[in-house]
Order: structure tokens, then sequence, then C-alpha cells
């Protein structure tokens, strides 16, 4: 007779660590898409954020015996993503500068006139973002993409609300920056 499957991330986390190996299968599908989803608008590809989640998943298993609050096993593997987003993004973010290669998306024509070109706005927009500060990007992809309130955002980070809502100011500054250099230079 299978177990009943646990419905908090303690008795997911207690599961595994007493040897149930597919408990473990029960929390990444609780955090993987929104994980991903963090993890693509970081590194600007769904290539590096597979690479990163998969590297964050094998190091969360495998240091699991270390997760001090397994009540808060969401907030401890975010730490582990993070810290492997920032690994990977310093390892391959500085090797490559991204040119925009499409002449449309150069020339100003709003994107609600050529649906086609939405992709390429949307290009535009993670290559403004992959020029962030790698702080002030994360607290922008959680304010914004992830809509996140600023207290989730310092459980999450470990960062103070005060901190985290100047790295969003100043993310959303620098991004206006940039998307209207596009556009006006």
């Amino acid at each position: 007779m299978d177990a009943p499957k646990p419905c908090t991330d303690a008795q997911a986390v207690a599961l595994v660590l007493a040897g149930d190996a597919d408990a473990f299968a029960i929390l990444l599908r609780r955090y993987r898409d929104a994980y991903t989803r963090f993890a693509v608008r970081m590194l600007g590809s769904r290539e590096d954020a597979d690479d990163a989640l998969q590297a964050a998943f094998v190091r969360a298993y495998r240091n699991l015996a270390r997760c001090d609050d397994p009540a808060r096993f969401g907030a401890w593997l975010y730490a582990i993503v993070i810290n492997e987003c920032r690994t990977l993004g310093a390892r391959r973010g500085r090797r490559e500068l991204r040119m925009v290669r499409d002449e449309a998306a150069l020339e100003g024509t709003p994107a609600s006139d050529r649906p086609a070109e939405d992709g390429a706005l949307r290009a535009e927009i993670q290559r403004a973002l992959d020029r962030l500060d790698p702080d002030q990007r994360e607290a922008f992809v959680l304010k914004h993409v992830e809509e996140l309130s600023y207290d989730e955002m310092a459980e999450l980070t470990g960062v103070g609300v005060s901190a985290l809502k100047m790295r969003v100011k100043r993310a959303c500054d620098r991004l206006r920056e940039l998307l209207e250099g596009v556009h006006h230079g």
C-alpha cells in the first residue's frame, strides 16, 4: 500500500530524509515552475535556467539534511537557486555581448501594429534585464514578474524591505533608461 502523499514541505522533507527519495519529486513539482520563470529572467535563456535549476535541485537533494527549517523548504531552495543563477551568470554572463540584429526592432514601430514584433520587444526587455546589476535584476523579477510582496521578497532573500525597495526602484530607473536608449538612440 502506498504511503499518503505529504501535504506540507516539512512532511516531504522528513520522508526524503527517512529514505523515500521519491518524495523529493513532490517538492520539485511544487517549486519548479516559479523557480524556472525566475531563473529564465535572471539568466536570459531557458537553456541556462535549466542548467542552473538542475544544479540547484541536485545540490538541494544532497544537502537536504542541512535545511534547518523544513517548513521553509521553498525559501531554502530559493537561496540555492539564486546562488546557482549567480554562479552560472558570472561564468557565462560577460563572455558574450548581445547586439540587436533585428532591424525592424530598431525602427521603433509599435508592437501593437506588428504582432510579429512582440518577440523582438520581449527580447529587448530581456537584454535590458540582462544588463542590470544582479541584485537589482533579482529584486525586479521577484517584484514585477513573480509579483511577490516586499515582505515575501525579504523572507526569501534575507535582504531588508527598505533595501529591496531601493533595488527595485533603481532597477526600474535603469530599465527605463536602457529601453528609452533603444527606442530613441
